[in-house]
C-alpha cells in the first residue's frame, strides 16, 4: 500500500509532540522540589528518555504490540524491531512511525512516575527499576489496551491512555511512595517549591504536547484527530476553572492550583477524546478538576509524601476518565456508546479495565521496588539526601 503522506507527517509531528512531555513533566517537576534536587528531577527525565528508547526498540514494542499470548503479552516476533519497517501498513503509515509514536508513550508514563520518589532516589538503582517497570507493568497494560489483549478485546475504550498511561503512571508513583517512604523531615518542616516558574514552563509544555498524545492517537489526519484536539483543550480549560475555584473556597487560588488543574482536565480526557462530545469535555475535565484536588487533599491529611501528586491527579484523574468513557462514549462521534446511550456493557468493560489497570501496576509496581530497594538500596542514604541529589547523584549544582 501506498504511504499515506499526511498521515504519515501528522503521526511523525504528534510523536515530536509527545516526547516534548518527558522534559516537560521534569521540568514541572524540577519546579516543585526544592533547589538542591532541581537538577536531579530533569536529569530523571532525560535518562528515562534514554532508557525508554533503547528497551522500546529492542524489546519494549514487541512485548507490547507483538503476536497475543493468551490475552496477557505479546510474543517476541519483532525483538529488535524486526519485521517493523518503512513500508506502508494496512492503515498507510510505517509500522516503523507508529513503534516511535508508542515509545513515546511509555517514555512520559515512566517519567510521571519519579513524583514518588522525588528529592530521595539512587540514579543506579532507579535505572534498574525503569527496565523492570517497563518491561512487568507498563508493557502488559499497553497489550491488554491497545495490543490485543483481553481488555481490547472485551471492547475497552480507552482513546489515547487512561489505562495504559494515567491510572498506570499515578498508582505505581503511590505504590513507590509506600516502598521508598516519605523524606526525610517531611511533616515537620515546610519544604516549598523553590521555582514556581520552572513548574509552569513545564505545565505549559505539558498542555502543547498534549495536542499531539491525544489527537496524534487517531493514527490519521482526519475527524477524530480534529474532535480529540478540541476535547483535550476544553477539558485543560475546564480543569483549570474548577479546581481553581474549588482552591479558592479554601483559601487562595495558586498558579500550581490552576496548572494543576488544567493537567487533571487533560489527563480525564485522554481516554475519551476521541469518544464523546466536545461539550461533554468540558464536563469530564470540570468534575476531573474537583476529584484530583479532592484526591490532593486526602493524600495531605494522610500525610503521604507523594508530594508532586501524580496519584492525585494522573491515578485518580484517569480512573475517572476512563469510567466517564464509558459512560459518555457518543455512536455520533465514534459509532459506540455508552451507558447514557444505554450501552449498559461499554460502561462495564471500562470499569472492569480501569480497575484491573490499578490493581495490576500498584501491586507490580510495589513488588519490584520492594526487590530493587532490598537488593540494590533504591532510596538514597541520609547524607545524600541531606546534601541533595543534584550533588549527590550528578556532581553538580544550581
Amino acid at each position: 500500500m501506498t504511504v499515506d503522506s499526511a498521515t504519515t507527517v501528522w503521526l511523525m509531528v504528534s510523536a515530536a509532540l509527545v516526547m516534548l512531555m518527558t522534559p516537560g513533566v521534569g521540568l514541572f517537576y524540577a519546579g516543585l522540589v526544592r533547589r538542591k534536587n532541581i537538577i536531579s528531577m530533569i536529569a530523571l527525565s532525560f535518562v528515562v528518555l534514554a532508557v525508554v528508547s533503547i528497551h522500546w526498540m529492542v524489546i519494549g514494542y514487541s512485548l507490547a504490540f507483538g503476536p497475543d499470548i493468551g490475552g496477557v503479552i505479546g510474543n517476541l516476533n519483532h525483538i529488535g524491531l524486526q519485521g517493523v519497517g518503512m513500508d506502508a501498513g494496512e492503515k498507510g503509515y510505517a509500522p516503523l512511525v507508529f513503534m516511535v509514536f508508542q515509545l513515546f508513550f511509555a517514555s512520559v508514563t515512566l517519567t510521571i512516575i519519579i513524583s514518588g520518589v522525588a528529592e530521595r532516589v539512587r540514579l543506579s538503582s532507579f535505572i534498574v527499576f525503569m527496565l523492570l517497570w517497563t518491561t512487568f507493568v507498563y508493557c502488559p497494560l499497553a497489550h491488554w489496551a491497545w495490543g490485543g489483549g483481553w481488555a481490547q478485546s472485551l471492547g475497552l475504550l480507552d482513546f489515547a491512555g487512561g489505562t495504559v498511561v494515567e491510572i498506570c503512571s499515578g498508582f505505581s508513583a503511590l505504590a513507590l511512595a509506600l516502598v521508598v517512604g516519605s523524606r526525610t523531615g517531611f511533616g515537620k518542616y515546610t519544604m516549598e517549591p523553590y521555582n514556581i516558574p520552572i513548574a509552569l514552563i513545564g505545565a505549559s509544555l505539558l498542555w502543547f504536547g498534549w495536542f499531539g498524545f491525544n489527537a496524534g492517537s487517531a493514527l490519521a489526519a482526519n475527524g477524530s484527530a480534529v474532535n480529540a484536539f478540541v476535547a483535550t483543550n476544553a477539558a485543560a480549560a475546564a480543569g483549570t476553572l474548577a479546581w481553581m475555584v474549588a482552591s479558592w473556597y479554601h483559601g487562595k487560588p495558586s498558579s500550581l492550583g490552576m496548572v494543576s488543574g488544567a493537567i487533571a482536565g487533560m489527563v480525564a480526557i485522554t481516554p475519551a477524546a476521541g469518544f464523546v462530545t466536545p461539550m461533554v469535555s468540558i464536563l469530564i475535565g470540570g468534575i476531573a478538576g474537583v476529584v484530583c484536588y479532592g484526591a490532593m487533599l486526602l493524600r495531605i491529611r494522610r500525610s503521604l509524601d507523594e508530594s508532586l501528586d501524580a496519584w492525585a491527579i494522573h491515578g485518580m484523574g484517569g480512573l475517572w476518565g476512563t469510567i466517564a468513557t464509558g459512560a459518555f462514549a457518543a455512536m455520533a462521534v465514534c459509532g459506540v456508546s455508552g451507558l447514557f446511550e444505554g450501552n449498559m456493557h461499554q460502561f462495564i468493560v471500562n470499569a472492569i479495565s480501569a480497575f484491573a489497570a490499578l490493581i495490576f501496576s500498584f501491586v507490580v509496581t510495589y513488588i519490584i521496588a520492594h526487590i530493587v530497594d532490598r537488593t540494590m538500596g533504591l532510596r538514597a542514604t541520609a547524607d545524600e539526601e541531606y546534601v541533595g541529589m543534584d550533588i549527590s547523584q550528578h556532581g553538580e549544582r544550581v
